[in-house]
C-alpha cells in the first residue's frame, strides 16, 4: 500500500513538523502549529508519511467525521440510497507531500490508507468528502476517482463502497 521506503503512523511528538514544506502555506502551517491542537480536540485525526530511512514526515493527511446533504449528491448517486436527510461521511481536511517527496505516489497512496482506514473504523460512513484548495487538487482527486458535489465544486466525494472496490482490486494484483 505504501511505497517502500515509507511507512504510515499516526502523528505524535517524535515527529518534526518545523521543516515540512508542500508549497501550499495554509497546509503548512496547519501542520507545523495545529495539527496536534485538533487531534487533543477530537477535532481530527493526523496521519504521517514517514521516510523509514531519515524519519524525516514525507507527508500527512487528517480525517474527521462529516456529513452531507443527500440533495448535494448527483440523482445518479441517491437513486439507490435511503431518503435520510444527510449521509454519514469522513472528511480528509487536509493532504500534503513534502516538495522534496512529491510525484512518487505518495498523494495515492494516503488515499488508499484513508479509505483503508475508513472502512476498519467501528463507525459507518457512505463516502469520503475532500475540499480541494486548488483547480491542481480537484483534478488530482478526479484523478483517483472523486466527483464534484452538484452545489460545490471544490468538494469531491468517493463513495466507500466504489473506494473498498478500487481497493481490492489493487491488492489482488
Amino acid at each position: 500500500m505504501t511505497p517502500a521506503p515509507f511507512r504510515f503512523e499516526p502523528l505524535g511528538d517524535e515527529h518534526d513538523r518545523s521543516t515540512f514544506r508542500c508549497g501550499e502555506e495554509a497546509l503548512d502551517v496547519y501542520f507545523q502549529a495545529r495539527a496536534s491542537q485538533d487531534i487533543r480536540r477530537r477535532i481530527a485525526n493526523c496521519f504521517v508519511v514517514v521516510e523509514v530511512m531519515t524519519g524525516k514526515v514525507a507527508a500527512y493527511y487528517t480525517l474527521s467525521a462529516a456529513s452531507i446533504p443527500l440533495v448535494d449528491l448527483p440523482a445518479e448517486e441517491t437513486k439507490r440510497l435511503p431518503r435520510y436527510p444527510t449521509l454519514p461521511a469522513v472528511r480528509i481536511g487536509r493532504l500534503a507531500v513534502h516538495e522534496k517527496y512529491q510525484g512518487r505516489g505518495l498523494g495515492a497512496a494516503m488515499l488508499m490508507n484513508a479509505v483503508h482506514r475508513t472502512l476498519q473504523d467501528a463507525a459507518a460512513a457512505f463516502t469520503l468528502l475532500v475540499d480541494a484548495k486548488n483547480d491542481k487538487a480537484v483534478a488530482f482527486y478526479e484523478h483517483h476517482g472523486f466527483k464534484t458535489l452538484t452545489c460545490q465544486p471544490r468538494t469531491l466525494f468517493l463513495p466507500l463502497a466504489t473506494a473498498q472496490k478500487a481497493l481490492l482490486k489493487t491488492a489482488a494484483r
